[in-house]
């Protein structure tokens, strides 16, 4: 059984502290007599290779918000929860076909850089604004809460009480290398961090599925947690789940899933950022297929925890007894404290030595996280506003400089706010469906301007603005419509005001900054198209088995 923290442990943990800051400053480093570029620091000098970019991009991703909001909703809702990781292994390869050879050919920094190059100048700007609150309210503000509250729960207290001074915590460690390095500093770190979160989880995994039963052994815990809980192995929820509304069924293959998922994983400045700095088109295709095969890993690291704290609380036959497990999940208004999953699991069952390299690992996916988000906020303020807006000469020294600065006030501003969110339930859920207000509309904006050269710029804009009344109306409105659905619907009908407005204001002529679609465009390697296909094979299969 685990104990509290130990010297070693502390040991252990300072190491790896250590460790990052110095590769994390290491790379940062220039050569004599040369400074920074803007296309060093924000890009990495367009340098990194596939295995660098697809770590990477993992380590963006996974952060507090799944490895405690997603074993969270494992421990409420089950497997089903995996489609978000699932699902996204599909996407990444169809990101990496379809959207990479076209922004890697416009040489872009940002994603609001393409609004401009297809659409003007005005609706990149109000882009940019809205990813720069999005980052810093929602993005960075979540994933310190979160973090701090899983590190409060394993070396605190456990009750609160040093949730403040853990976001501080985080906050400094993920600025220590960050906004010196730029994004060299947090892409090659990432390496490690991925590395580490992968075997610190599979070692929570293995140790806590050991102590499921009485008698012990990984797979005869698998094998209780499948019988007494075969409820949460089914990844298509019947309407008669009461969490239907989260994950509604066959429509989270066919529908929102496919909204939240290209939106994230094509448009997201801080995931799409790796590829973007990438030696060549055919090392960020490589690298996203990359992902996708750690994507298909992740549940066994994430969510499968979250049920195996469902069985211990829900106490079925034959499931080891464990004392005061109520005082841990119930919180004082009778409700249950999902996200206390797998911190519980680190702190009760990770032993002395092993809990340091385990608190490392979940620190590793919060830091690199963190350290993303404030690149990415830092790349947007100031490529797309500070240069074109306050200091159009800037030289490389100037916008290195800012794009410091900022990733300092983006993470004082988040820092402020991250304490507040205690009263969210659900926070992996929470996050999905605030940013699905506003995702449909940008995604339409962004399929349209990509992939139809009718698409006028007075239509992306009347689109994405319209969106956002149409995405209200339908959560507000008593239809009772699961989130991921309303997702779809919104896109779908920002599609068609897209397709209405353009043709016309359009007269149905081509938008002379429309993006020719030749077929050399989409080439991909014999390497990439292999790796496609297993990753869709693999899909089918774990469907199938887990349907």
């Amino acid at each position: 059984m685990g104990g509290a923290f130990s010297t070693l442990d502390y040991i252990v943990f300072a190491a790896y502290a250590v460790l990052i800051i110095s590769v994390g400053l290491y790379v940062s480093r220039t050569k004599k007599g040369t400074e920074k570029t803007a296309e060093d620091y924000f890009l990495a000098g367009k340098s990194l290779p596939w295995w660098a970019i697809g770590a990477s991009l993992i380590a963006a991703n996974i952060s507090a918000e799944q490895f405690i909001g997603m074993s969270g909703s494992g421990f409420a809702v089950g497997l089903a929860i995996a489609s978000y990781e699932w699902m996204a292994a599909i996407t990444l390869i169809i990101v990496a076909k379809y959207f990479l050879p076209i922004f890697i050919k416009q040489g872009l920094y940002t994603i609001p850089e393409f609004i401009e190059k297809r659409f003007n100048t005005s609706l990149k700007t109000i882009l940019a604004v809205f990813w720069i609150a999005l980052f810093i309210f929602v993005n960075l503000t979540s994933v310190l809460f979160l973090g701090a509250k899983a590190l409060d729960t394993i070396l605190g207290v456990g009750n609160g009480e040093t949730i403040t001074w853990f976001i501080i915590g985080l906050a400094l460690f993920a600025a220590a290398y960050s906004v010196w390095g730029g994004l060299s500093a947090v892409a090659w770190t990432d390496v490690i961090q991925v590395v580490l979160l992968v075997i610190g989880g599979l070692i929570t995994t293995f140790i806590a599925l050991d102590h499921v039963t009485p008698e012990g052994g990984v797979f005869a815990g698998l094998s209780h947690i499948y019988d007494t809980a075969g409820d949460k192995f089914h990844m298509i929820l019947g309407k008669d789940n009461p969490e239907f509304t989260n994950l509604p069924g066959i429509a989270v293959l066919i529908g929102g899933m496919w909204v939240a998922n290209l939106y994230y994983w094509g448009f997201n400045q801080y995931i799409i950022q790796r590829a973007l700095a990438a030696k060549s088109l055919k090392e960020a295709q490589r690298g996203l297929a990359f992902a996708g095969f750690l994507k298909l890993i992740l549940p066994l690291v994430i969510v499968v925890p979250g049920i195996i704290a469902y069985v211990m609380f829900s106490q079925q036959a034959g499931t080891s007894s464990i004392a005061g497990m109520e005082d841990v999940f119930i919180k004082a208004d009778g409700s249950t404290d999902y996200d206390r999953a797998y911190p519980w699991l680190i702190s009760t069952f990770i032993p002395v030595g092993l809990k340091g390299l385990v608190v490392a690992a979940l620190s590793a996916a919060i830091v690199s996280s963190l350290a993303s988000m404030l690149n990415s906020t830092s790349t947007i303020f100031t490529m797309d506003i500070y240069k074109p807006y306050i200091n159009k000469n800037a030289s490389n020294k100037q916008l290195v400089g800012v794009g410091r600065s900022t990733v300092l006030v983006a993470l004082v501003i988040a820092a402020l706010i991250a304490p507040q969110l205690g009263s969210v339930q659900q926070m992996f859920q929470y996050i999905q469906e605030y940013t699905g207000l506003v995702s449909p509309g940008i995604l339409a904006v962004f399929l349209m301007g990509l992939f139809w050269k009718k698409t006028s710029t007075s239509a992306a804009i009347f689109g994405v603005i319209s969106s956002i009344p149409v995405a209200l109306a339908l959560k507000l409105l008593p239809l009772e419509m699961p989130f991921l659905d309303q997702m779809m619907y919104t896109m779908l009908i920002t599609i068609v005001v897209i397709v209405g407005v353009s043709l016309t204001t359009g007269k149905g002529d081509d938008n002379p900054r429309g993006i020719p679609l030749l077929k050399e465009t989409f080439h991909t390697a014999k390497v990439f198209n292999i790796s496609a296909y297993a990753i869709l094979v693999i899909l089918v299969v774990l469907y199938a088995v887990f349907w």
